[in-house]
């Protein structure tokens, strides 16, 4: 008696198993394989985060230099023909000035002696060949604050489109590859999953972007648009 019970215990455990549980186990065989696919394209839009920084007696003072030069700063985007929908402030403050005493004693606090006002903007560059004259132009017209200089495509939609394709013909091919090795085929996709991202600029200069006479160097560089996929096949018998 003693020989059988182990025996009729795994009896019973199969029989109280879950259905979840007695459905994996006749799962029929799958294959998980994941894929990469990059496109490569010139970035066609920048965005700059430009403005004034400005110091005053008093907060008056420091805001009316502020206003001046910040209204020549936008005065000269809109002339660069900077469509009004792509000039959005960013950033505005007004802060004291403090003159700390070297030897504090009795109390003694610290004292302003003046304020800084800073008003920044966004802005989005459409026409990537003018964007060293715009540059020079901000600082012309009063901009000290220049910086955030960044690259995108307005609309990465098929490039993105390009690089799924590109993802899951690299999964199709590995998982060939391997139901082949293993004498099996590839039967219907069950799952797919992915990721995507853009990578910073490569470092190559662009033909079009050669600076004017006087305008800031500008290099676009190019942006790589890529697609991580995970595809799940099932995975058949040739005979099947």
């Amino acid at each position: 008696m003693h020989r059988i019970l182990p025996v009729l215990s795994l009896v019973v455990l199969a029989s109280l198993a879950p259905p979840a549980m007695a459905e994996e186990i006749s799962q029929k065989p799958t294959i998980s394989i994941e894929g990469k696919g990059e496109v490569v394209a010139p970035p066609d839009t920048a965005a700059v985060t430009a403005g004034v920084t400005s110091e005053g007696k008093t907060a008056r003072e420091a805001l009316d230099a502020n206003t001046k030069a910040m209204a020549s700063l936008i005065a000269t985007l809109k002339a660069a023909q900077i469509e009004p929908r792509d000039i959005q402030t960013a950033g505005f403050s007004v802060n004291p000035q403090y003159v700390y005493p070297e030897k504090p004693a009795n109390g003694d606090a610290p004292r302003i002696v003046g304020y800084t006002v800073q008003n920044t903007v966004s802005v989005r560059v459409r026409k990537l060949d003018e964007l060293g004259q715009i540059l020079d132009g901000m600082v012309s017209a009063g901009g000290n604050t220049v910086n955030g200089v960044s690259f995108s495509v307005d609309d990465p939609k098929k490039l993105f489109e390009e690089a799924r394709k590109a993802a899951f013909a690299d999964a199709e091919d590995k998982a060939k590859t391997y139901a082949d090795a293993a004498g099996a085929r590839l039967g219907s996709v069950l799952s797919i999953t992915e990721a995507q991202g853009v990578n910073p600029p490569r470092p190559v200069m662009m033909k079009a972007m050669a600076p004017a006479a006087g305008a800031a160097p500008i290099e676009a560089g190019q942006l790589t648009f890529d697609i991580d996929v995970s595809v799940v096949w099932e995975l058949r018998t040739v005979s099947n």
